[in-house]
């Protein structure tokens, strides 16, 4: 087994590199049955070489390593080589984009909660985390899904999801990848931004005391939450509103330790998603750079041009960049405080 020690020093150096300015990940782990979905709603067949391309067509975008530190891929993608035979961490290692993995097995229904989900995929985590490290993964991702309601999330599934994700952190560390942190809140619902916010700080607050319990290295590990926002159905709110909503709940749950925050988009459209992100950069006088690390905010706009164009490389690269600047130019510079 790896021991944290020996990886201490580039794990750290990872994590800054990952978010470090102008710079976000790409999140292009979406699994196979979920890409599949998504090809067949444009028309497109959807095969292990017709994903393969899609992604490949992107990660091979010019110039995307000036915005883009690194990509999280699916383990399928990470099993695979380019068409000219080149497996996809060295392909983006060569670009010089670091190479992230999606490790969690989903989200399952979590006993006794009414329809609650806790994230799966512990068993057997170890052997998994050594492999992808040998074949040149640096970062990983675990994703848990909590959903507001009435009376949820509940208590049990906010410490179940928070003693999950601190124990994948661990091992990651453990075998010298970059855990990133991702407790996804949904944006579904009719709750206020209010709500949002004291249900994103108890979240918050529970993961970190897990990850705390597990003595996670907080300076390697770069945290992945919602933006906080009101539920889709509940009452709109400007990027100022969710900017301060955002920013106050991570000061009052986030130690300033932690290497950085790369924000997920969580449904909201591009537009709105980097609208929010600005907003939130603009705030400044932060204990950790926040930067974005974007799915389908950046991928819808290309994948509708990979389907309307008979898959024209250019014009998708092109839409891509398009998107991936839009993000990188919402990072504005922001003065590192301690707190």
């Amino acid at each position: 087994m790896a021991n944290q020690s020996i990886h201490y020093a580039e794990m750290v150096n990872t994590a800054r590199t990952m978010i470090a300015h102008p710079k976000g990940i790409l999140a292009a782990d979406e699994s196979s049955p979920t890409l599949t979905k998504r090809f067949e709603a444009l028309g497109l067949s959807s095969t292990e070489d017709s994903r393969r391309d899609w992604r490949e067509t992107l990660f091979d975008t010019p110039g995307l390593a000036e915005f883009i530190s690194g990509v999280i891929l699916y383990d399928e993608t990470f099993n695979q080589t380019t068409s000219t035979d080149e497996p996809f961490c060295d392909f983006l290692n060569r670009r010089d984009m670091l190479c992230g993995i999606k490790v969690d097995t989903g989200a399952k229904p979590l006993a006794g909660c009414d329809g609650e989900l806790v994230t799966e995929g512990l068993d057997n985590l170890g052997p998994r985390l050594e492999r992808y490290y040998r074949g040149g993964a640096r970062f990983a991702k675990w994703r848990a899904v909590l959903r507001i309601a009435d009376a949820k999330p509940s208590a049990a599934c906010i410490a179940s999801n928070a003693t999950a994700l601190a124990r994948y952190a661990k091992l990651c560390q453990t075998f010298g990848l970059v855990p990133i942190v991702e407790p996804e809140i949904l944006i579904e619902g009719q709750h206020d931004l209010a709500v949002g916010k004291k249900v994103a700080t108890t979240v918050l607050v529970a993961v970190f005391d897990q990850l705390r319990l597990f003595e996670v290295a907080m300076e390697a590990i770069v945290l992945k939450p919602s933006m906080v926002t009101p539920g889709a159905a509940g009452p709109p709110a400007r990027p100022d509103a969710i900017a301060k909503a955002s920013i106050d709940c991570y000061l009052d749950a986030v130690p300033a330790s932690v290497a950085g925050i790369a924000l997920l988009s969580g449904g909201q459209s591009d537009e709105d998603a980097t609208a929010n992100l600005a907003a939130i950069n603009a705030k400044g006088s932060l204990p950790w750079p926040i930067t974005f690390s974007f799915g389908r905010a950046l991928q819808d706009a290309p994948l509708r041009v990979w389907a309307s164009s008979t898959q024209d490389r250019h014009l998708t690269q092109a839409a891509l960049m398009t998107r991936v600047q839009a993000a990188a130019n919402a990072l504005k510079s922001q003065d590192l405080v301690s707190i």
